[in-house]
């Protein structure tokens, strides 16, 4: 028992394989429930009385509802020998994308979670359909090596989707990020203002300017 409900650990009732076969017979895809608790790196939801305990990017956890909302979730459940995680998105497509990487070996649920907060799903799709690894290399881990196995592994799957590539537009918001984190800009808040720019708005500088409108820091 936590200060918000109930865990799930089954330490000292099942071990070995039995406890395995626990974890894997059942698996959480979603939820939808009250937020009690969100902090840098999860949040915890009351369903029923009970605390769920959610690991999730700084992206999702800045867009949670506030304390005492109902809060939807997309959820993959991470099964180790000795814990058994759940991680949320709030969307399913940033579900589906976690799941393609950790499905890689060399990338793990944190690995994953950081790739997916330095841009938004569709670029990141677009950029790994490209075989651009720039943006994959961002991250904090994930070397040049991981990198171009991301590519390999998934540059098909997401021809496959029929994902377009327009690898100078891609070109010109990757520029775009960097100058707006260049000007002391987290990679979130660059990420969302640029999200926010409307297409049809072309150019580095022009992009650039719309999203500092957008956050109130245009002069």
């Amino acid at each position: 028992m936590t200060a918000f409900g109930p865990s799930f650990t089954f330490g000292g009732l099942i071990s070995g394989k039995d406890a395995l076969f626990c974890y894997t017979s059942f698996m959480i895809s979603f939820l939808e429930g009250t937020v009690l608790f969100a902090g840098e790196k999860f949040a915890i939801i009351s369903i029923g009385g009970i605390g769920y305990k959610v690991f999730a990017g700084p992206d999702t956890l800045a867009r949670m509802p506030a304390k005492g909302a109902v809060a939807k979730l997309w959820t993959h459940q991470h099964v180790r020998e000795d814990a058994l995680d759940l991680y949320g998105f709030l969307h399913y497509p940033e579900l589906e994308l976690f799941e393609m990487l950790i499905a890689i070996s060399g990338i793990g649920p944190k690995g994953a979670i950081g790739i997916l907060g330095i841009a938004p799903v569709d670029t990141l799709k677009k950029a790994i359909a490209a075989g651009d690894t720039s943006y994959l290399t961002r991250v904090s881990g994930i070397g040049k090596k991981i990198a171009e196995k991301v590519v390999l592994e998934l540059k098909d799957k997401m021809a496959g989707r029929g994902v377009m590539v327009d690898a100078p537009e891609l070109q010109a918001e990757a520029d775009s990020l960097d100058a707006l984190v260049a000007l002391g800009y987290s990679q979130r808040e660059a990420r969302d203002a640029l999200a926010a720019v409307p297409a049809e708005i072309k150019g580095i500088e022009k992009r650039v300017g719309e999203a500092l409108k957008r956050m109130g820091k245009a002069k």
